[in-house]
Order: structure tokens, then sequence, then C-alpha cells
């Protein structure tokens, strides 16, 4: 079995509302110096097979077809 864990963020330029409302309630809760917060999301893949070329494959077909939004969102992903 191969593990992937993939990190998908919004790309540079993209308004990240979520992120400026977390970033309005930390400078509320009193956390000082915070500067900017982008938020993203996180998928842990579990690939059924040991073929880490097809497994990197198959992953970011998936990021390109399902779990990221291309057009406004970047992925990475890391076999672990």
């Amino acid at each position: 079995m191969i593990k992937a864990r993939v990190i998908v963020t919004l790309k540079n330029g993209v308004l990240d509302p979520q992120g400026k409302a977390i970033e309005g309630a930390l400078t509320a809760l009193s956390f000082d110096g915070v500067d900017q917060v982008r938020q993203g999301k996180v998928f842990d893949v579990v690939i059924d097979h040991d073929n880490k070329k097809k497994a990197q494959a198959d992953i970011n077909a998936m990021c390109e077809k399902l779990l990221a939004n291309t057009v406004i969102e970047d992925f990475a992903v890391e076999l672990v």
C-alpha cells in the first residue's frame, strides 16, 4: 500500500475570504502579529498497490478531476 498526503491551497492572487475571517478571529483573540492567513484542504489517500510511479500519476489525476479546482487552486502530493 502507498499512502499519500495531498495539500490543496488557493493560488496566489485568489481572494480567500475564509482566511481573512480566520485572521480577524485570531486578532480578536489577542494573537498579535498575525499578518496573513490562507486556508486550504488536506487529503490523506491510501492506494492499494506498491507501484509508486502509478500511484503518483493516479493521485495527480484525482486532484485534477476532483480534489482540486485547478482554475483557482494548486495542489501538492507527498508520498509517505
